[in-house]
């Protein structure tokens, strides 16, 4: 039997890793364990797109890598989906992202290719290049991880829509020019069927933005409020209350690939767990050593499953393994940067970066690793998700 990759797609690899030596910005920070620091926000502690995270996303397009899938004037190469693969793999590997606000290439542009008109998918190549900043409205405080449930209602006035309500946790609303908004524009069907999707340009009269401050005092969420705001109706992306069938697309296609990413990035931390055992002279203790192959034996398995998700996504079929696999590498990386902790005996509890052990890395990984059982679904969401798909169990 033969697991590895043929002489093309290593031929694919190969020119990848010669790229991203050649341009990859040294801003990028590779290795960390999250996305934006303090370099990444503005006076008022507001999140920004940095100027090198513009060019680099950019670079990648027009150099066919940004999804390399995709055609060369959708910012590809027409690659197959194991080069794809490969191409996730390395850049997770390396920690490096393809850009920092993933809405756009991730969301925004697959949805509008595939249930935009034709002015609309003409927005698409922007959006993946990172041209047009975009947020994605689909949290509201009383709909978070049940989307079904959101209120934002959206009244036909002829040959508008009147949009009123709120979206909170929107990433880069500050920052962004355009929504992908979820709406209600039936409230007397079942609530997964009377949702639609509207384009809603953000300088529209009736829009109003405010950031949501971390206890750090940074601002990466905003809330967005909507008072009769009026938006055409050609700004109806897919049929009219068909926005459920979007939103299962537009998820499909971000976690198609985000769970390398958590993966890969569970695998380095595993790397630097030995690195820090061994700095620690704990290498040989048995606890330590046992509680760290119990952790790498997940991440292998998670990768295998991976695996299955992605051959099976990459045919067209459903991956019900990617929401297990969101659930599961959030959780996993957890407990390795919780390990990583415990491993600094008193000094784990030191954050101050100037002073803490490999600048407070492993704490600050910790905490922003909490976030990630929350977003893009909870893990509550996640396993009712698996009960009802995968497992077939009943709901209530």
């Amino acid at each position: 039997m033969n697991l590895g990759y043929d002489p093309a797609d290593e031929a694919f690899r190969d020119e990848l890793r010669a790229f991203v030596d050649e341009h990859a910005p040294p801003e990028i920070k590779q290795g960390r364990d999250w996305i934006g620091d303090d370099e990444d926000t503005d006076a008022d502690g507001i999140m920004v797109i940095p100027a090198w995270a513009r060019r680099w996303q950019a670079t990648l397009f027009d150099h066919g890598w940004m999804i390399p899938g995709y055609p060369p004037e959708l910012g590809g190469r027409n690659a197959t989906p194991i080069q794809t693969l490969i191409y996730l793999e390395e850049l997770a590997s390396r920690g490096i992202p393809r850009s920092v606000h993933f809405g756009g290439y991730a969301i925004v542009g697959p949805s509008l290719l595939e249930f935009g008109d034709e002015a609309q998918k003409a927005l698409a190549p922007a959006a993946i290049r990172g041209d047009t900043v975009w947020c994605v409205g689909m949290s509201e405080p009383d709909a978070g991880s049940d989307l079904a449930n959101l209120s934002t209602r959206a009244i036909d006035d002829g040959d508008s829509f009147i949009v009123n309500g709120q979206k909170v946790w929107t990433s880069y609303a500050v920052v962004a020019e355009k929504c992908f908004c979820y709406v209600r524009t039936d409230p007397d069907v079942p609530k997964h069927k009377g949702i639609s999707v509207l384009i809603i340009d953000l300088d529209t009269p009736g829009v109003q933005i405010r950031p949501l401050y971390h206890v750090s005092h940074r601002a990466e969420f905003a809330e967005v409020f909507f008072t009769d705001v009026v938006v055409p109706k050609a700004n109806l992306v897919g049929a009219l209350n068909d926005g459920w069938r979007i939103t299962m697309g537009a998820l499909a296609h971000e976690r198609g690939s985000l769970w390398v990413e958590g993966v890969m990035g569970a695998q380095r931390g595993i790397d630097d767990l030995v690195v820090l055992a061994h700095a620690r002279g704990l290498a040989d203790d048995a606890v330590v050593r046992r509680r760290i192959a119990e952790l790498a034996s997940q991440v292998r398995a998670l990768r295998a499953m991976g695996y299955k998700g992605f051959s099976s996504f990459a045919q067209g079929s459903s991956a019900p393994e990617h929401s297990f696999m969101k659930l599961a590498t959030s959780e996993v990386r957890q407990a390795i940067f919780e390990l990583a902790i415990d491993l600094q005996g008193a000094e784990r509890a030191v954050t101050d970066p100037a002073v803490a052990y490999e600048g407070a890395r492993w704490q600050r990984s910790w905490l922003t690793s909490l976030a990630s059982t929350i977003g893009g679904g909870t893990s509550e969401i996640q396993r009712n998700v698996i009960a009802t798909r995968v497992l077939g169990l009943p709901r209530d």
